[in-house]
């Protein structure tokens, strides 16, 4: 197996001269400019400290911190530091981080400094014996020990086969699932998409993505690092803000929501986009209407791809020529990934035809932390990773994906599996049962819309039950609306039929 840190390669790539800028905070009071040398000492001061720490090898870090370049650096020196990196959103509420750090058992935890006490609580009671703080103003006990230790280290030597990351993913039923992602996986597809996107000397990347999930903490920030650019780093994401920077940059990355925001910006044109290279979109679908407007106003092509939290990046459109980008399609197989439509008894479809998606390459995941059985059920026999999306392949080999996982939301570019929101509102004070969808939403793309059914004698209302959900689920997975109805619609076996719920309420969002 080959000897490989992603940190080292990465670590390779930057400039000779580590005093050029490496990130420029956009949105702090004053800038900050962090140079290369500073990445380097900074991951090489956390890395001791973990070093210090004496933890088994290859543990577990939990972390639910603020974006900010600190909470990068951390990433690179779990890395460096040959542990495995557990990223959380940070919207995640104590439910759902309890449920994380009692399945993943991470031996660190990294949180805000206002949530340290109960943090610390519900992780000392899963045996995490170490509870650092980060918060996005460079301060924190994380930082505050870390300045103790030397500024040189050794990466820590790992295969390509060794996990890097944890990814949890929901699943359409039951709790949450940890991708486990190795160095091999991360580095194979970082290295990719380096040649497939043309990152060239120069090329300078607005970061305005979160770095708890694959495409801000991956794919936007490998690119950049591995291509050893310069990072204009926004710690949210700002419309006016984000146009503001574009002429200075080259290179931006984004979910849909992001681009329907900065088109509704009248600062957004073509002068604003003069220098600008590439435009990639991705984590939900784009819209064919959002894809021709930004094509009208800025002159440039958004270039949509194809990814998940278990394969990183699967297909893109081309780099080259822009012409080829196609509006409502994913483009084609990256180099080296395998991507086949199958039907529901896993045989080929003739071209053109919709069936399950099914992929196989280098990047692909190792499978589900401690899940084993599920692992292998998401694997077809001649170990094909069963993506759960459905989609074509048409005769000139563009991929276009028609619908997703069943019952799958994703609103603002996040995954929201109904399954989920079900079993809160099922458990709440008069509620017989529940049923979530996601209905269209001009900013979201899909918004999240509960029907409940009141057990006998029970009144509910519906705002109550949103502002029940808010103190235990993440923000973006709170319905928009919530209907309390007399009955669901169920199909002859008794099966709640969504598909009418969703026409019922398909509207609600219009203008």
């Amino acid at each position: 197996m080959t000897k490989v840190n992603l940190f080292t390669a990465l670590r390779a790539a930057f400039p000779a001269d580590l005093d050029q800028v490496a990130i420029e905070t956009a949105d702090t009071p004053q800038p900050l400019y962090y140079t290369w040398r500073d990445l380097d000492r900074g991951t090489a001061m956390i890395a001791n400290l973990l070093a210090s720490l004496q933890l088994p090898p290859m543990s577990r870090v939990a972390v639910q911190v603020e974006k900010s370049v600190e909470a990068l650096m951390l990433y690179l020196a779990v890395l460096r530091a040959g542990h495995v990196y557990l990223p959380l959103n940070n919207a995640y509420q104590a439910a759902e981080v309890d449920y994380f750090v009692g399945n993943a058992e991470p031996a660190v935890v990294v949180c805000a400094g206002r949530h340290f006490g109960w943090v610390s609580t519900l992780a000392f009671q899963k045996g995490t014996k170490h509870v650092f703080t980060l918060d996005d103003d460079r301060s924190g006990s994380l930082l505050e020990r870390a300045a103790q230790h030397g500024d040189q280290h050794e990466p820590v030597r790992r295969r390509s086969d060794d996990l890097a990351a944890i990814l949890y993913t929901s699943g359409t039923t039951g709790r949450s699932k940890g991708a486990m992602l190795t160095h091999g996986n991360l580095l194979s597809n970082a290295l990719v998409l380096k040649d497939y996107w043309g990152w060239k000397p120069g090329d300078v990347l607005v970061h305005a993505l979160p770095i708890f999930h694959v495409h801000g903490l991956f794919v936007a920030s490998h690119g950049a690092l591995l291509n050893g650019s310069r990072m204009i780093w926004f710690s949210k994401f700002d419309p006016r803000a984000v146009i503001a920077r574009l002429p200075e940059a080259t290179v931006f990355m984004g979910v849909p929501t992001l681009y329907v925001r900065m088109l509704a910006e009248p600062a957004l044109t073509q002068q604003a986009c003069r220098g600008m290279r590439l435009f990639i979109s991705g984590s939900a679908p784009l819209l064919l209407e959002t894809f021709q407007d930004w094509q009208r106003r800025t002159g440039h092509t958004i270039l949509e791809r194809y990814g998940m939290s278990e394969t990183v990046m699967l297909t893109s459109n081309p780099y080259e020529p822009a012409s080829g980008r196609r509006g409502g399609t994913v483009g084609f197989p990256l180099p080296g990934v395998g991507v086949r439509v199958r039907d529901d008894k896993g045989l080929p479809l003739a071209t053109g035809e919709i069936g399950g998606i099914e992929v196989k390459g280098p990047n692909v995941f190792k499978g589900y932390w401690r899940m084993p059985e599920k692992t292998a059920d998401e694997f077809t026999n001649d170990l094909w990773f069963k993506t759960g999306d459905v989609g074509r392949i048409d005769a000139d080999g563009y991929v276009t994906i028609v619908g997703r996982s069943k019952d799958l939301i994703i609103s603002g570019g996040y995954n929201v599996y109904p399954a989920e929101i079900e079993g809160y509102l099922n458990d709440m004070p008069g509620v017989a049962e529940s049923a979530v969808v996601g209905v269209p939403h001009p900013d979201f793309g899909e918004a999240v819309v509960a029907v409940v059914v009141a057990k006998p004698g029970a009144a509910l209302d519906g705002k109550a039950l949103i502002a029940g959900l808010k103190g235990q689920i993440a923000n973006f997975k709170v319905p928009k609306a919530v209907f309390v109805v007399a009955d669901l619609p169920r199909n002859a076996m008794g099966k709640v039929q969504k598909n009418l719920l969703r026409e019922q309420h398909k509207g609600l969002f219009a203008g």
